[in-house]
């Protein structure tokens, strides 16, 4: 039983940090794509990562980046 329940705690912490990782991953890839001038690339990143990932530290930074690039991307919270 306590290994059980000690690979269910092992496997959330990992998925947490997944998640988070790849919240920096988008966030990252999106502020490049802004670099590059390809703006409705990056709004679509910045999109998919408040959408998949509206818990991470990065979601907030996106929807500031959105309300930038374009207002009326923002998705409803």
């Amino acid at each position: 039983m306590k290994r059980i329940i000690l690979a269910a705690f092992l496997m959330a912490i990992f998925t947490l940090g997944c998640s988070d990782k790849r919240a920096e991953e988008l966030y990252t890839t999106a502020q490049f794509e802004e670099r590059q001038n390809n703006v409705q690339h990056a709004r679509e990143l910045y999109t998919e990562l408040t959408e998949k990932y509206p818990d991470s530290g990065y979601a907030k930074d996106a929807l500031a980046r959105l309300l930038v690039l374009n207002p009326e991307t923002v998705p409803p919270k």
